[in-house]
């Protein structure tokens, strides 16, 4: 089970989670997000990090230019991208892309063909007026289909899955959906940003039993 820990905001819960095993660290680059970080912050939080350390920059409708040159400035390894952004867009960021998709109904799936080649997906919930961070949990049964479905046709694309999961729920949602890897930000945190040390010492001990 691989954990990507989203919306860090402190060096030592950066460090923390990278201790305790994260397969990848998450920034978000954008402003209305409770969890929303400096371009210069996350670059001195990167700094500190091992060398080897996986991060990625989430993003939400930015433009080409500024996905781009953020991710140079902080030193990025992945674009997440979480808003409308359609698969053009996506093909001329210079990093690899995780694209984020909420699924509602299963005409959603065919969604996921459009961005055959994006690096990952990310299936997060479907909350109006919000791109993520949400706490909700995201629809399972589709986006074990979608899980299924990619393992067929784009098996070389790995799919995340994200939204309201936490200590209490991790080892089910992986069962029952069979993703790549899964997305944790508030069901981590006492405060968004503020990520709990608790918390995310009890995830890393349901992933590894």
């Amino acid at each position: 089970m691989r954990v990507k820990i989203c919306g860090l905001t402190r060096l030592e819960d950066a460090q923390l989670a990278v201790e305790l095993g994260a397969w990848a660290l998450g920034f978000v680059f954008y402003a209305p997000s409770p969890r929303a970080i400096a371009v210069a912050q996350a670059a001195q939080i990167v700094s500190a990090l091992p060398a080897e350390t996986l991060t990625v920059g989430v993003f939400v409708n930015a433009s080409v230019a500024e996905v781009n040159q953020t991710a140079a400035r902080v030193g990025l390894t992945y674009a997440q991208l979480h808003g409308n952004e359609d698969p053009e867009l996506c093909a001329a960021i210079q990093l690899p892309v995780i694209k984020a998709l909420r699924l509602q109904n299963e005409s959603d799936l065919s969604t996921a063909a459009a961005y055959a080649d994006c690096h990952s997906l990310l299936i997060d919930a479907a909350v109006p007026g919000q791109w993520g961070g949400s706490g909700q949990t995201a629809n399972w049964e589709l986006a074990r289909q979608l899980v299924e479905a990619n393992n067929i046709s784009n098996p070389q694309q790995p799919v995340l899955l994200a939204g309201g999961l936490g200590p209490d729920n991790v080892e089910m949602a992986f069962a029952q959906v069979q993703p790549w890897g899964l997305d944790l930000s508030s069901g981590v945190e006492r405060a968004p940003g503020i990520k709990d040390s608790q918390r995310l010492q009890q995830v890393f001990q349901r992933r590894t039993r």
